[in-house]
């Protein structure tokens, strides 16, 4: 068994600004660095066997602040974003409707269901590396939601309806559990 607390990364201009980040790298916002700070402070007695984060840049910053080098960071591409092609940087209101783009990619972009193909790939890393372990990720939306299909035993639909964005509904770390 493996556990794991999931973050996300903290907020970005980009998300201010309504514009879906996507693969690119994204700076925090002086909120966001705000916000992570106060995180932080939340997590400065938690211990993590390891902590990974994806590669793009609002995930290592807001790593970097979480932490504060009290464990060592390993970045891991499978923990990006969903690629949403020709849309990275792009207004985010036709990103919105995730649902349209589970089973078909975002154009020159990937699927949802692409995502859920890399945490799956991730999670039977994790069994194989860190079993009787609990990891800390930071990382996005998309692989926290690929974590509610494939343990959380939601389908997409329902993980997408049932997202805390869309209530506002934040907390500093969401507990999932790698079976025996």
């Amino acid at each position: 068994m493996v556990q794991i607390t999931y973050f996300v990364h903290s907020i970005t201009t980009d998300n201010e600004a309504h514009i879906g980040t996507g693969w690119l790298h994204g700076e925090l916002s002086a909120e966001g660095i705000r916000r992570a700070k106060l995180v932080a402070g939340q997590l400065a007695d938690r211990k993590y066997d390891a902590v990974f984060c994806s590669d793009l840049k609002r995930a290592v910053d807001t790593t970097q602040i979480f932490f504060d080098g009290r464990f060592p960071v390993i970045q891991d591409q499978r923990l990006r974003e969903v690629n949403y092609g020709d849309l990275n940087g792009k207004p985010s209101q036709p990103l919105d409707d995730a649902a349209n783009y589970v089973d078909i990619s975002f154009p020159n972009g990937e699927s949802y269901k692409d995502v859920e193909a890399r945490m799956r790939a991730f999670c039977d890393f994790l069994k194989q590396q860190y079993d009787g372990k609990h990891i800390a990720i930071v990382a996005h939306r998309a692989p926290q939601l690929a974590l509610d299909v494939i343990l959380g035993g939601k389908t997409w639909p329902e993980a997408i309806a049932t997202d805390w964005r869309k209530t506002k509904a934040f907390q500093p770390g969401w507990s999932y559990t790698i079976p025996e």
